[in-house]
């Protein structure tokens, strides 16, 4: 089949099951990932298996505009406001999510699974410290994409993206820790230091290109006066994607560079930069359309079956963890109640980066024997996180009071 074909009928499916979608009274990413499963090679076989190995590039770009747009959500001013209760919201939500998984699995893995270490809980543990570290991360994507749709304005939805950009760092330091620590448990051997250190210089060297880059933005728009829409759009987009690359290449984290790129913009101006009023507007229905409708054609239900028990264990502490310790670190931040009973429910998504770290293990030679059951259930997670996601981030929109009267988007 032509790829253009394939990528009409991506289109077309997608926009057909946004809408109807959106007239239900649902997200329209829902139907975007309902029309991805439709299309996805290993249920209908519609599209051939061979169109997603070429979609990778489509992927990463509208990832790279979507974490600029979150962090583009995170101005200096709310955050003042509410820069204690983020802080602490995300160290609560990340963290527990984390423990509650390394408990529960460590307990019930010997039961659910076979573990190459032999029998037993002090077997169990490897394995679960990945797993625990692979629960901190959200994937902000669909909760954006929810807030956009239904316009949701207030402190439940600044915090649940305030948060989201603070757990994906936490994410990475855990997983490298524990990547680390299970490599130490798994071989019966040392480590060097750098093992410890690499998380944190991954991260200050994405921080810091982030922030270049965000400089460079701010000053060529400047350099050029008054640009026309489409200008300011394409350089916004050129820059993402050169930073995406640029990462790439310096096995920085792809996603903190841009989203530090959106910090940085919105914060070098007193008032909310036209970038995002335009990408809002003019780019991101494509990106969401395209993004949501792929993430239901990688989706792989054969997987989720397989290790369905400890998909489901994941999925139950993970989700505990983070409803608990988000109310938990928002109280201890102080934050207002709403932030406390319903932020944590648009915290439920997950998908992208967790993938991406779990098939680093492959490359680990100490843990090699795990990777296939880690990939297997963080890949059978995601479908289920994919697919609830959006539904817990209206809910929580809704009860928070951030959605218009009877929860339908205002008219375009």
């Amino acid at each position: 089949m032509d790829p253009l074909l394939t990528v009409g009928m991506v289109l077309a499916l997608g926009l057909l099951l946004g809408e109807s979608a959106q007239r239900l009274g649902f997200p329209r990413v829902a139907g975007y990932i309902v029309a991805g499963i439709l299309l996805n090679p290993k249920i209908t076989g519609v599209v051939p298996a061979d169109f997603l190995s070429g979609t990778d590039p489509i992927v990463n770009a509208a990832l790279a505009i979507i974490t600029f747009e979150v962090g583009g959500t995170l101005a200096i001013g709310p955050l003042r406001e509410l820069g204690r209760s983020i802080v602490f919201l995300a160290l609560g939500e990340a963290e527990l999510a984390a423990l509650a998984i390394l408990a529960g699995a460590t307990l019930l893995l010997p039961f659910l699974v076979h573990l190459p270490m032999g029998t037993g809980f002090a077997a169990a543990i490897p394995l679960a410290l990945l797993l625990g570290a692979l629960g901190s991360p959200t994937d902000p994507s669909a909760t954006l994409a929810v807030i956009h749709q239904y316009r949701a304005k207030g402190m439940v939805s600044f915090s649940v993206m305030g948060a989201a950009a603070f757990d994906d760092a936490l994410g990475i330091i855990n997983f490298s820790v524990a990547t680390a620590v299970a490599g130490i448990l798994v071989a019966h051997s040392g480590t060097s230091a750098f093992a410890f250190l690499e998380p944190f210089l991954v991260i200050l060297g994405s921080v810091a290109l982030g922030v270049a880059l965000g400089f460079l933005y701010h000053g060529v728009v400047r350099l050029l006066g008054g640009s026309e829409d489409g200008i300011l759009i394409a350089l916004a987009v050129t820059l993402l994607l050169l930073g995406y690359g640029l990462a790439t290449a310096l096995r920085f984290d792809q996603l903190l560079v841009t989203m530090a790129v959106g910090i940085t913009v919105v914060n070098l101006r007193r008032t909310r930069p036209r970038i995002f009023q335009l990408l809002e507007r003019h780019v991101e229905p494509l990106v969401f359309l395209l993004f949501f409708t792929l993430s239901g054609m990688y989706l792989d239900f054969a997987v989720l079956v397989r290790h369905l028990p400890v998909v489901l264990l994941f999925v139950a502490f993970r989700t505990a963890g983070k409803l608990g310790g988000a109310y938990l670190g928002a109280t201890l931040g102080r934050a207002p109640h709403s932030v406390r009973r319903y932020t944590g429910w648009g915290l439920i998504p997950q998908g992208g980066i967790v993938i991406g770290l779990a098939l680093t293990v492959k490359a680990i030679p100490e843990l090699s024997s795990l990777a296939d059951v880690l990939v297997n259930v963080i890949i059978g997670a995601t479908v289920i996180h994919e697919l609830v996601g959006p539904f817990a981030a209206k809910f929580a929109l809704q009860r928070a009071g951030e959605l218009p009267r009877g929860g339908k988007a205002p008219a375009s």
